[in-house]
């Protein structure tokens, strides 16, 4: 019976630096120790200093089956004694009778508890200086198997029916059932993920009251039982602040979002530690519940530390999309007077050329912030360069999974080509919404998210035209096994994604629009086989001109690469893309891209590497992207 100590819900958060799409933070560092060596001089002795290799007094040969032997050959302690060259024939009796012993524990920790063992030690008496050899045969037998199990609680969650759901979910994801191999590590691992659950709600200080496992070495069989104590239930208290100087504590506790009064949850502590480092007003944060007091009035102890009111972060990358790419983004936390965040940046790549400021408010009560921007940008956009100013001004709300925007723009577009109005202007008022349920980020495996766009407003040109504007996107990602198929075969299997864009402006045929609110497709992230936004109205000149309508989608088999039956970090994958843009509905065509490629999960986001071959412009061509984002 062991009973798990109280403790507080910790974590260290470090800040990830976000440097925008396709953007690499190359950090480059180099140490080592170099010898010097004069001509004409010996260089300096180094066999001397190596140490040579030990005489060994018995090595060891382990006989079993594959399942065991690794683990056996890993473990065992006779292998600590094989430099002990002064063992005279007792003491060496003596050690292996310790090592039968120790083989059994070891084999019982794999569900093996009636093994046939055989120890013998060859002598080289031809040569006496020569190691003994040790030869080990192990035939484990049949492993134990779980025939009965017993998971109970006791203390307040037993009679709460409001924690009933938590009851069910503890036992519906408990690992071990009848007729399963019983392992120690198997063993330890159910009861471990079993108190994880029972103290993520609820109830922080719970332990394990009990916990046995009856073997029965004749039948081969295991009864396992386990008593969960819940202890008391808890209900969060006043938020304690510490580290402030700069920020006043509202500006911690709107972040947080924590309210006295609510159940214990610790995925809410962990969310509320999770915005406060993406906020960027800290360097580090770390929450817990102090459990020491009234459980009904835990107080949230958070700790912090402030991140520097100003601050440059220069970048350097590359994308298939762009070619290489540089940026420079300063930041000031707190503008003197308005209390603002100011967030300037200047990105240069083969493509765009942009320089951009924005103005954010502390969030209020509800968590939404003012917020204002001006953007300048030089852009190719199909056969055309375009020079475009947008100014915004809106309020926006950022949470776990939803993201709400409105606001105010104002875009003027001036294009150099024929075919296109040279400057155009339009105001518009606009709604967005943005959906992410997805299982985890970076790195999702399943799930899916959904983002809506939504404005209207007038060109400002000679003529004042009314316009509609829409942009929906989604993406879905479904494993192809479930999680009871079994680990092996979730791994052979992997997942589908799927994706989907579609968007329109809707405005009279003459209407002079900035070429900024219409849509051109095709890069690394939307169609692959073609350049960066190479998609979009063919023109009776050949040219390609930004369209009114936009279609395109993807479906992507996403494999993990397995080595030695053991997951590594990347995968493999098989693509088809497709989009197409025109003025008119009637007038999409769809061009299609197929290729294949790999995913690595980089310490920076994903990095993607796709070849795919562009079916309408017959060519291959190399996509390389990092990040996900939606």
């Amino acid at each position: 019976m062991f009973r798990r100590p109280k403790k507080t819900l910790s974590k260290t958060l470090t800040q990830t630096l976000l440097l925008g799409s396709a953007l690499f933070v190359l950090i480059a560092g180099f140490s080592g120790a170099v010898q010097a060596q004069t001509p004409g001089t010996s260089p300096t002795p180094v066999a001397s200093a190596v140490a040579t290799s030990p005489t060994l007094a018995f090595d060891i040969e382990i006989q079993a089956p594959a399942e065991v032997k690794d683990y056996l050959q890993r473990h065992i302690e006779l292998q600590r004694y094989r430099e002990l060259s002064d063992l005279d024939t007792n003491e060496m009796t003596r050690l292996l009778t310790a090592a039968e012993r120790n083989l059994k524990d070891l084999l019982g920790t794999l569900g093996y508890f009636s093994p046939a063992i055989d120890l013998a030690v060859h002598d080289t008496p031809e040569n006496p200086k020569a190691a003994r050899h040790v030869v080990i045969t192990v035939q484990p037998g049949e492993p134990v198997k779980i025939s009965e199990v017993a998971l109970e609680f006791t203390g307040p969650i037993e009679q709460d029916e409001t924690t009933l759901a938590q009851r069910q979910t503890i036992r519906a994801t408990w690992t071990l059932s009848p007729g399963m191999a019983f392992t120690q590590a198997n063993w330890d691992a159910a009861k471990t993920q079993a108190l994880r659950l029972l103290t993520a709600q609820h109830y922080p200080t719970g332990g394990i009251q009990s916990s046995r496992a009856d073997i029965d070495p004749d039948t081969r069989t295991a009864r396992l039982s386990v008593t969960l104590d819940s202890g008391p239930a808890y209900q969060l208290g006043p938020v304690q602040i510490s580290g402030t100087q700069r920020y006043d504590t509202q500006l911690v506790t709107r972040l947080a979002r924590l309210e006295p009064g609510t159940d214990y949850s610790q995925t809410q502590l962990l969310e509320a530690q999770q915005r406060l480092a993406d906020s960027g007003f800290f360097d580090s944060v770390f929450v817990s519940l102090d459990t020491t007091g009234d459980p009904m009035a835990a107080p949230v102890l958070v700790q912090l530390r402030e991140a520097k009111l100003k601050k440059i972060v220069l970048g350097i990358g590359a994308s298939t999309d762009g070619g290489a790419r540089l940026s420079m983004e300063h930041t000031h936390n707190k503008v003197p007077g308005i209390g603002w965040r100011a967030v300037s940046k200047i990105a240069v790549d083969r493509e765009t050329q942009s320089l951009g400021t924005e103005l954010t408010a502390p969030p209020d009560d509800s968590g939404w912030r003012w917020m204002t921007s001006a953007l300048f940008q030089n852009q190719t956009s199909g056969s055309f360069e375009v020079d475009s100013q947008r100014y915004r001004a809106g309020r926006g709300k950022a949470g776990e999974r939803i993201d709400r925007n409105y606001y105010l723009q104002y875009d003027r577009a001036k294009t150099s080509g024929e075919g296109l109005p040279t400057v155009a202007d339009a105001l518009s008022a606009n709604y967005a919404w943005t959906l992410r349920n997805f299982d985890s980020l970076p790195f999702p495996s399943s799930g899916y998210g959904l983002g809506a766009e939504l404005g209207g407003g007038v060109t400002l040109g000679n003529t004042r035209e009314p316009f509609l504007r829409t942009q929906l996107r989604w993406l879905g990602l479904w494993p192809l096994t479930s999680e009871q198929a079994g680990t092996r075969a979730a791994m052979r299997a992997g997942r589908v994604a799927l994706r989907a864009e579609g968007g329109m402006v809707l405005a009279r045929p003459g209407a002079e629009l900035p070429s900024t609110q219409l849509f051109l497709t095709g890069g690394d992230t939307t169609v692959r086989g073609y350049a960066f936004r190479s998609i979009g109205n063919e023109l009776p000149s050949g040219e390609i001109a930004p369209g009114r309508y936009l279609a395109a989608g993807s479906v992507e088999w996403q494999r993990p690469i397995v080595v030695n039956d053991k997951l590594t970090d990347w995968e493999s994958t098989v693509f088809l893309d497709a989009g197409a843009v025109a003025d008119k509905p009637s007038a999409l065509r769809a061009k299609v891209g197929v290729g294949a490629g790999v995913r690595w999960k980089s310490p920076v986001g994903p990095l993607q590497i796709d070849l795919a071959y562009g079916v309408a412009v017959k060519a291959l061509r190399l996509h390389l992207s990092v990040g996900f984002t939606f």
